[in-house]
């Protein structure tokens, strides 16, 4: 029988895989909650202020389209990130994932609110946006992705798909990529809603970055180990992109994911990893 702790990466102690944040409890929950209070400010004068009033309708159901179904996209890196905390070894790594569960969590409930009040808090949207995770085919290889990753066993191999490959790609093209072109078109308003996402990005991919050096480092069989998954996944990363980025972007979205696997290919370069 599989040991759903078991993972084929070698730590001589897996305490070493340390979170360069110092989070614990108390200091992860006095920085979320500074954020949540800048992030509920944001929305607050959104819409006391009638923001989304005179904003382009056609830009407003692109970002109904292309950011609301994300809200499953989270919900399944809260589940992974509570898989690797459960069965994951050492609590540097497994006390950092559960809290990063939470976070995904507190995104997923942020892209909600996002969809709330585009629609005027009209909730018809989110099963609007639930049949489009569901059966539109722009999001079917995401959705298969993010499947597949539910049930992918090794823990560590998880937190490389989950929290570098997957986040590694999706928040830059959705909250950097994306943004700037609904900027463009006078959406600021987008960049107030979505400012925690892109604070907590930066902020995570300091300790997913973290941990994958540290695990690359620790032996020539770990490394190789690495590089190989990278290699697996990365192509099912950037087939479920593709269709999402085509939609964003009118078409010409193979460049701007040439460009997103560019700059993560140089994170995993300055993690040690060979790819």
């Amino acid at each position: 029988l599989y040991d759903p702790g078991r993972t084929a990466v070698v730590m001589e102690d897996f305490d070493d895989l340390v979170d360069p944040r110092q989070y614990y409890y108390g200091t992860w929950t006095i920085q979320r909650g500074k954020q949540q209070h800048s992030q509920e400010k944001n929305f607050d004068f959104v819409e006391n202020r009638g923001l989304l009033t005179g904003f382009d309708s056609v830009w407003k159901e692109k970002i109904k389209a292309l950011v609301v179904p994300l809200r499953h996209v989270a919900w399944a890196a809260n589940t992974n990130n509570n898989y690797i905390a459960a069965y994951g070894f050492g609590a540097p790594v497994t006390s950092a994932c559960s809290m990063h569960s939470m976070d995904e969590l507190g995104i997923a409930q942020y892209v909600t609110r996002i969809g709330l009040v585009i629609d005027d808090y009209d909730p018809a949207g989110l099963d609007i946006a639930k049949t489009a995770w569901l059966s539109d085919r722009k999001w079917q290889p995401m959705r298969a992705l993010a499947e597949e990753s539910m049930v992918t066993k090794d823990w560590f191999e998880l937190f490389l798909l989950q929290n570098f490959l997957i986040d590694g790609t999706v928040h830059p093209l959705v909250f950097n990529r994306f943004d700037r072109e609904v900027l463009a078109h006078g959406g600021a308003v987008f960049s107030m809603l979505t400012e925690f996402m892109v604070d907590w990005y930066a902020e995570s991919t300091r300790w997913v970055d973290a941990v994958l050096k540290r695990a690359a480092g620790e032996s020539d069989a770990n490394k190789r180990l690495l590089d190989g998954w990278v290699a697996a996944w990365m192509p099912r990363v950037q087939g479920a992109l593709h269709p999402l980025a085509d939609f964003a972007f009118n078409g010409q979205g193979a460049e701007v994911i040439d460009g997103l696997v560019d700059e993560l290919m140089a994170r995993a370069g300055k993690a040690g990893l060979s790819v």
